[in-house]
């Protein structure tokens, strides 16, 4: 790879493993807080969360969490309980989410965009007994939310709606006036504070640590299980697999209810005694220059803001010489991207992979000394963890296999088919949904994807499509019959079939087509407003196509074809369609 004669002195990828080898020679399982707390003794002074504000140490953190776990104590939240947590980038999520890992409890973190029924819906089926939440963030107010969804939560909590939730601590962001809702009000500003940390009877390392939603085949979001133990080895992974230094300073404003930013950023850099410099939002100026005022070194990225990055760099050069490493993931990318990181970031290594929420995070990477062939051509390689895997998968936590959708078969290597994964990375499934459940895995306990890919000789995957209908908008992954419920809900609406069609920026975008009802007349326009009403802004659909019911391809059965469909869109919007 092209080196910059500016950047300083990088250790070789093994002397960094080496690196850390001594550090964990052999694997010994901890809970979250437990890291904390190591760390807190280990490296007490140095810089664990910065912000453009102010920093706070592994200590300071860690006296932090110690506070706020005494004030969940004191609310009645014993190990076991589930933890709602609606927070942004800020400080306060990593400190809440380490406390409610020191009171055994079980984080719920939900996806800030979620509009009101959205979060409903997680509050309910996640059974939380609290929730911690912002007031107002990004114009979303969540307060007005909780008051149509439950009113009088400030001093009861979800009352009759959510019997479950027993008490909403507030993050006041300073975005609107508390007066508006303070009243009757636990801030978790005030939370613990006076108070000690009694003894707790921590579950351990093999207890579930969060449970993590994303949006399944029935349309509706699935909570992820996953342990204190996969969440650690599957961050040590990362820090293994791309070679952590000492002290790494890793940069992102990747959403921490994520498991990209949460495990790939936050838990990760742990494990070298590394720092976090968490954004709230996503600028490119901000971000290039953010990079050179914290000195960060490495930076994790989705394409779209990989791509806003370099048109930056190209109209107002940001010198970033820090920048070593750069991971950019999580969707579709233009093959041009790779070179242009490289002339316009430079930095010493690139990294690309593949994972989901299912098997804790990114389970393939291309490995830092990979020649580009690899990044244009494949979503990396079954990802080796050292220490933290296990001997019998090759030091993996996650393996894969191929097979044919239609048969069942393993196909050849090379082959294109459904991936499957299995491993202790793997989630044990889906809380409280067993049917869900039962058909995520196949009979001998592999899971479907849903991904469409093959593996080489050499274990790099590489993904060819979707076998499922979900897709990834800048990142977040959507259902297509969200908004078709939505869209359905029109009384002018007759048939609704979202589907994506790729996009340079965002990876992909939902494009809906749409057959109106006889005699009826609507405005695209109308739809989408109808839509950015109910949900999350990534699930609505760019474009809406109106066509009459003959214009649907349907299978014999009548269901739409829905990758004719996206043909379709994409020779009606004027892109390349595959052949």
């Amino acid at each position: 790879m092209t080196t910059s004669s500016s950047k300083p002195y990088w250790p070789s990828l093994g002397e960094r493993q080496a690196g850390l080898r001594r550090r964990f020679p052999v694997w010994q399982s901890l809970t979250l807080d437990g890291l904390l707390a190591k760390n807190a003794q280990d490296h007490p002074d140095r810089l664990f969360v910065i912000t453009d504000q102010r920093a706070w140490t592994y200590a300071q953190m860690h006296a932090w969490s110690v506070q706020l776990a005494a004030g969940l104590v004191s609310k009645g939240v014993k190990p076991g309980d589930h933890v709602a947590l609606l927070m942004g980038n800020f400080p306060e999520f990593v400190a809440v989410k380490f406390a409610i890992s020191m009171v055994g409890a079980v984080a719920v973190p939900i996806n800030f965009l979620n509009k009101r029924d959205e979060l409903g819906y997680v509050l309910k089926q996640s059974d939380a007994v609290m929730l911690i939440t912002m007031d107002s963030f990004r114009n979303m107010p969540y307060w007005r939310y909780l008051d149509e969804l439950a009113p009088g939560w400030q001093r009861q909590g979800g009352g009759d709606v959510f019997p479950k939730l027993k008490n909403v601590i507030v993050f006041a962001t300073g975005e609107i006036s508390t007066d508006t809702w303070f009243k009757d009000c636990t801030l978790l500003s005030q939370l613990g504070a006076g108070l000690g940390l009694p003894p707790v009877t921590h579950p351990g390392p093999g207890a579930t640590c969060d449970i993590i939603y994303t949006s399944g085949t029935t349309g509706f979001p699935k909570g992820v299980v996953l342990t204190h133990d996969m969440m650690l080895r599957t961050a040590f992974g990362s820090a293994w697999a791309r070679g952590f230094e000492d002290a790494r300073r890793i940069l992102f404003s990747l959403p921490l209810y994520h498991v990209y930013g949460y495990v790939e950023g936050l838990l990760a850099c742990m494990f070298v005694g590394g720092a976090i410099v968490a954004q709230t939002k996503f600028d490119a100026k901000t971000t290039l220059e953010a990079i050179d005022t914290h000195q960060a070194t490495d930076i994790l990225l989705i394409p779209a803001m990989t791509l806003a990055l370099i048109d930056e760099q190209k109209t107002h050069h940001h010198p970033v010489p820090s920048l070593q490493s750069v991971l950019s993931s999580g969707g579709r990318a233009p093959a041009s991207i790779w070179q242009q990181i490289l002339v316009h970031l430079q930095p010493q290594e690139i990294t690309t992979g593949y994972g989901m929420t299912e098997v804790t995070a990114s389970s393939t990477v291309t490995q830092p000394t990979d020649h580009q062939d690899r990044w244009l051509h494949t979503n990396g390689r079954l990802r080796d963890v050292g220490p933290a895997g296990y001997p019998e998968l090759g030091n993996r936590l996650v393996i894969y296999r191929v097979v044919d959708p239609e048969t069942g078969q393993v196909v050849a290597r090379g082959q294109v088919g459904e991936l499957q994964a299995k491993g202790p990375g793997v989630t044990s499934g889906y809380y409280n949904k067993p049917q869900e459940t039962s058909a995520a895995f196949t009979r001998d306990g592999w899971l479907h994807t849903g991904d469409l890919g093959r593996l080489d000789e050499d274990d790099y995957i590489s993904l060819a499509g979707r076998l499922k209908e979900s897709y990834r908008c800048g990142g977040e992954l959507v259902m297509p019959t969200e908004a078709e419920d939505v869209l359905m809900s029109h009384p002018a609406v007759l048939q609704a079939h979202v589907v994506p069609v790729p996009d340079e920026r965002m990876g992909e975008i939902g494009v809906a087509f749409v057959v109106l009802r006889e005699q009826t007349v609507c405005e695209a326009a109308a739809l989408q407003s109808m839509c950015a009403e109910r949900l999350a802004r990534f699930k609505v659909p760019k474009h809406v196509l109106f066509v009459s019911a003959q214009d649907v391809p349907v299978t014999p059965s009548g269901r739409a074809r829905k990758f004719l469909l996206s043909h379709m869109a994409m020779q009606s919007l004027g892109l390349s369609v595959p052949a």
